[in-house]
């Protein structure tokens, strides 16, 4: 594993604009680096990432079978008493989920370490998927990869497989939250692909589901909503007012309901009681128990913190960075400290996707701290002997 340098693509801005890509800046930072790529071998990739993203998939899926029979579980997680039997049926139910990403630590050396698991509204799909291939077919074409480049990359076509899963018979809706260029053009992307797999769709914002005499979701024209998808989090969702009209709406919403479970950082203290030395998983505790205090290099997260908001760096027990933000009421997880690829100042943090039940693809994303946050920025990958 390396970062090497790549001279950029001219007019790639213009190109990315073409295609949706209106936020490779945001907040008046670049987003996306064209200038640059992350290298991998194709052994690190199947033995490094690949394989253990599928292990580790593979366990969270059974820990969603155990969690949803057990009433202590759900309370560590925070899920409203109210809805765990809304959460439990999802599961029973066999509701499909679409994707996930996990974030994991990875220099190149010694396996790769799960951070954290994004299983219920990842971004980054659209520039891992999509973008960054371009990106690497442009450079390969104009001669500055070599032709043998490739990448692990079969996001789109897992995708595509995935939404064929799904009944074209009503509308595919899809919601969010329409001001935000990231998330609707994430909700565009994903739309193309369902489209691809045969869907008819319609983008909605979150904010204008509304819900008909019987209790049923509708859309700004009153037509009832069979079929959502939703890039809005279970844990906003299951505590809204709103909220009681799940049980009745009769919708297929993906992610599903069970999702809530997963996208929790306190799945990472419950897959280290499960697999205590499980070469990719990180100590990890409730910070309430007393094992908690016995990590003095550690990192300290709440439950539902989103963009590395409310989240501390503990060294030799030691506060040496935090992060401000509006989580933590829920409570936090303490996890072991561990050490990510740095260059020039630059940390990277490895995004693994998850399709369906399949690890499927790689995206990068690099920061000027160890604790990513919204600034953070994607770098192509590629995969090179």
């Amino acid at each position: 594993m390396k970062r090497i340098d790549v001279p950029e693509r001219e007019n790639w801005r213009e190109a990315a604009e073409s295609v949706g890509f209106g936020f490779h800046e945001m907040y008046g930072e670049p987003y996306w680096i064209d200038g640059a790529a992350y290298v991998f071998s194709l052994a690190e990739v199947e033995e490094a990432i690949e394989a253990p993203s599928q292990d580790l998939h593979d366990m969270c899926m059974d820990l969603v079978g155990d969690v949803v029979r057990d009433e202590q579980a759900m309370e560590k997680l925070q899920v409203p008493e109210a809805m765990r039997d809304l959460v439990a049926s999802s599961w029973h139910r066999g509701d499909k989920q679409l994707y996930g990403r996990f974030d994991l630590a990875y220099d190149g050396t010694g396996p790769a370490k799960l951070l954290e698991y994004n299983a219920d509204t990842p971004t980054s799909i659209f520039e891992a998927a999509f973008f960054q291939y371009n990106w690497l077919t442009d450079n390969v074409a104009r001669g500055a990869l070599p032709e043998d480049a490739d990448q692990y990359n079969s996001i789109q076509e897992a995708l595509v497989e995935a939404f064929g899963a799904f009944s074209k018979e009503p509308i595919f809706h899809f919601a969010a939250w329409t001001e935000s260029d990231e998330d609707r053009g994430t909700a565009a992307y994903l739309m193309d692909c369902a489209v691809q797999a045969g869907h008819r769709t319609s983008l909605l914002d979150i904010r204008d589901v509304g819900v008909d005499d019987q209790g049923r979701f509708t859309d700004t024209e009153d037509r009832v909503i069979d079929l959502l998808f939703k890039l809005y989090p279970w844990e906003d969702m299951l505590r809204e007012p709103f909220a009681k009209y799940l049980s009745t709406a009769g919708a297929t919403i993906v992610e599903p309901a069970w999702k809530t479970i997963l996208s929790n950082k306190g799945i990472l203290p419950l897959l280290w009681d499960r697999h205590a030395g499980h070469p990719n998983l990180l100590p990890a505790w409730f910070d309430d128990v007393p094992q908690a205090k016995t990590l003095k290099d550690a990192v300290r997260k709440p439950l539902f913190s989103r963009e590395g908001e409310n989240v501390e760096v503990l060294k030799e027990g030691e506060r040496v960075e935090i992060t401000e933000g509006s989580y933590g009421s829920e409570g936090f997880i303490v996890q072991a400290l561990t050490s990510l690829f740095e260059k020039d100042g630059a940390y990277a943090v490895l995004g693994s996707w998850i399709v369906g039940d399949r690890a499927c693809g790689l995206g990068m994303r690099e920061d000027r701290s160890p604790i990513t946050r919204n600034l953070s920025r994607f770098v192509p990958h590629i995969i090179l002997e």
